[in-house]
């Protein structure tokens, strides 16, 4: 098997919302509840902030925050700030987007990777979104970057629609017609506040089986994302995802490291999975 590298990106590569808690939509697996354990940068610190990030050490950092009314994160209302940091520091720069459109390529090609939250399935939109989206309107995302040739690694949620899994296989079958670098696989996590609290997390058996055939469909790299259950099922689920043969992995347990060690050459990483 290839190298498996492994994404510790929390030592040196934080999450900052520039929305703060602040979320025009309420959905179902999220609840905002995300937005609270991001670092919050206010617009008129943005710039000073990443410079002393560079300063302290740190690689890069994910770029995100709540959609406004537009369904985007306005990462646009950022453009002269993700110029000049580019420009002034070597800091990697994620971004994580929403409903981009032409509009936006302006600041785009400053940023190093484009995470987008991918769902292939109308119904599965509009239960846990709650938004008159479709499936061509993320299918649209894709092609405005990659045709402009911008990098972007979509995310699909394993078990989204309140944990049952069924529409993550035609999802990955779409992307698999992309020239997509990166596919991230992260799973539910029922989180306390949310709709979906009460949700059975899918199955370690089951979320493997989009694993496996994500491994045969899609010619990219695969990664598993830091969004997974923890403890005894992040355990085992990690183990065999490795044995799968996926390319990279966040956050794995240190246990699970060092077994890999064993079997795989390993490369550790402190950034996130799609750099």
């Amino acid at each position: 098997m290839k190298k498996l590298k492994v994404y510790i990106p929390g030592i040196s590569f934080p999450s900052l919302s520039l929305t703060g808690n602040y979320c025009a939509l309420n959905c179902a697996h999220c609840g905002k509840h995300y937005l609270e354990s991001m670092k919050k940068v206010e617009k008129s610190n943005l710039v000073e902030y990443c410079k002393n990030l560079e300063k302290e050490g740190y690689k890069g950092c994910l770029l995100s925050g709540g959609v406004d009314s537009r369904l985007k994160v306005p990462l646009d209302l950022y453009t002269n700030e993700i110029k000049q940091i580019k420009k002034e520091t070597k800091l990697k720069l994620n971004a994580h987007v929403g409903f981009i459109d032409e509009s936006d390529l302006e600041w785009l090609k400053y940023v190093d990777v484009v995470s987008l939250d991918f769902v292939g399935e109308d119904d599965v939109i509009k239960r846990v979104y709650k938004i008159k989206k479709r499936v061509e309107d993320y299918l649209g995302i894709i092609e405005l970057l990659t045709s402009n040739g911008i990098k972007v690694a979509p995310h699909i949620t394993v078990g989204l629609d309140f944990g049952k899994i069924w529409w993550e296989y035609k999802a990955i079958e779409l992307l698999a017609h992309y020239p997509v670098d990166v596919l991230v696989l992260d799973v539910l996590i029922p989180t306390k506040g949310t709709e979906m609290e009460n949700t059975t997390p899918p199955s370690v058996d089951k979320s493997l089986e989009v694993v496996k055939y994500a491994r045969k469909a899609f010619n990219g790299e695969l990664s598993i994302g830091c969004m997974r259950p923890l403890g005894k099922w992040r355990l085992e689920f990690d183990k065999e995802a490795i044995l799968i043969g996926v390319d990279r992995i966040t956050n794995p347990p240190r246990k699970i490291i060092e077994w890999a060690k064993k079997i795989r050459d390993i490369e550790i990483i402190h950034e996130c999975c799609v750099m």
